[in-house]
């Protein structure tokens, strides 16, 4: 499972520290395969959030400790308005790609 947040201007205020202490919170959660922060090399009012889950389970468990619903929910509601979670249906590592099965029920 992927979240997607991006910022746009105007940018939150502090958003690298705050966006950098989400990512201390929400890695550090079971499940949690890693996050980014970046910034558009074209535009530099355009920032993105990103951070990976084993499963839908394992990012909603990860907004349950009190810090993170103090620091992290707050931010995430400051981004812009946009579809912000997504299921990973391919990931490519070293040339070499892996279809993932998807969780939808269709």
């Amino acid at each position: 499972m992927l979240l997607v947040c991006r910022f746009t201007t105007p940018v939150p205020v502090d958003l690298f520290s705050r966006a950098r202490r989400a990512l201390e919170l929400l890695t550090a959660a079971p499940g949690c395969l890693g996050g980014e922060l970046g910034r558009a090399v074209d535009d530099p009012g355009c920032w993105v959030l990103t951070v990976r889950f084993v499963s839908v389970d394992a990012y909603r468990r990860s907004l349950s400790p009190f810090a993170v619903r103090e620091h992290v929910v707050p931010l995430l509601a400051e981004a812009t308005p946009e579809i912000a979670t997504f299921e990973t249906l391919v990931e490519a590592v070293g040339g070499e790609a892996t279809d993932h099965r998807s969780l939808r029920a269709e």
